[in-house]
């Protein structure tokens, strides 16, 4: 039996969150909906120009250890910060959410993550991350005992950014499958599918992962296509387990020639998008390492998506388990 149900491999980031206008992003050339990598001088400024901000600690994958562990379940996470403020707070909050967090801080230079994000009056958001000390991630971070007693280990796409990560997730991948488990990745961002197509196809067709989580837009960026239908064809021909997210209109699950569609929740008003498909992540991963249907696994990934979008930052400050048991979907994961 695992000690974790899902370990996940991230960036660990520490959220700057402002509201602005869409002028805004264009007076400042800021790519709208997309993470945009910046250094350390474009941090300051875009610093500088933000108005009033929340400061919370996000990072995609750290996102997705607090939901499953928000859920009930039993998390686990890698991810690099510094030793300094805001590293201590990212820290606290993960281990506050439950989940075993072990990284060694990496000194006070570079500093801990932090990504800029504007969110529009339409709810999306616009990231701009500078990414500090994460590139220092790499296989001495690696807990091999960890990922050995982990049904799923998880890993965002934006990882594959910094080069020594790629190291460590390729490590885990084979103490992952020599234990018997199985391995997840999130494409993350169209445009981080753009710069690493050919390796993210690599990583599906070849085994290394098992899983993959992406929205509409990187899947038909992954295959380089606009026919939806033959981005889904061939996402389900090239790995495992695909979940695809559609926004309001829900998600698709693909195993094979099994299709499952997935409704949305009813959203009364979205806040910021911020943490979306972090959040489904996490409800489907709960649900599938429970043993659960696929439909299961897909409506409680929409209810945690659900429910994040519909408040500033990317960690729910509701219950998530309490959302499920109203909804009558932690009685399905129960019995």
């Amino acid at each position: 039996m695992s000690r974790y149900d899902v370990l996940t491999i991230g960036n660990a980031i520490v959220d700057i969150i402002a509201r602005c206008e869409d002028s805004f992003l264009s007076d400042n050339a800021i790519i709208k909906g997309a993470m945009n990598l910046i250094d350390a001088e474009r941090a300051e400024l875009l610093y500088s120009k933000m108005g009033p901000a929340v400061e919370a600690s996000g990072g995609s994958a750290g996102n997705t250890a607090a939901g499953i562990a928000g859920l009930g379940g039993r998390a686990a996470y890698f991810g690099k910060v510094a030793d300094d403020q805001l590293g201590k707070i990212f820290q606290h909050d993960i281990r506050a959410q439950g989940v075993h967090y072990a990284t060694k801080p990496e000194g006070n230079n570079p500093p801990t993550a932090r990504s800029m994000i504007f969110v529009t009056p339409d709810g999306e958001r616009s990231m701009n991350t500078y990414l500090g000390a994460c590139v220092e991630l790499g296989p001495n971070d690696v807990e091999p005992a960890v990922v050995a007693a982990s049904t799923v280990t998880y890993f965002e796409g934006y990882l594959w950014d910094p080069p020594r990560a790629k190291e460590a997730i390729l490590e885990c991948a084979r103490i992952a499958h020599e234990a018997g488990r199985e391995v997840s990745m999130t494409l993350s961002d169209p445009f981080c599918v753009d710069r690493y197509r050919a390796e993210f196809l690599d990583l599906m067709r070849s085994g290394t992962v098992d899983i993959v989580f992406a929205n509409k837009q990187e899947a038909l960026s992954l295959y380089e296509t606009e026919d939806f239908e033959l981005a889904l064809r061939s996402i389900a021909a090239d790995c495992k387990l695909a979940a695809v997210t559609l926004s309001e209109e829900g998600a698709i699950i693909l195993r094979g020639d099994e299709r499952v569609k997935i409704e949305a929740c009813k959203v009364e008003d979205v806040v910021d998008t911020t943490g979306a498909g972090d959040l489904f992540a996490a409800g489907f991963l709960y649900g599938y390492t429970q043993g659960r249907s696929l439909a299961d696994c897909g409506r409680l990934g929409c209810l945690a998506a659900a429910i994040v979008i519909q408040q500033i930052g990317p960690r729910p400050m509701e219950s998530l388990q309490d959302a499920a048991v109203r909804e009558g979907l932690l009685e399905a994961v129960l019995t």
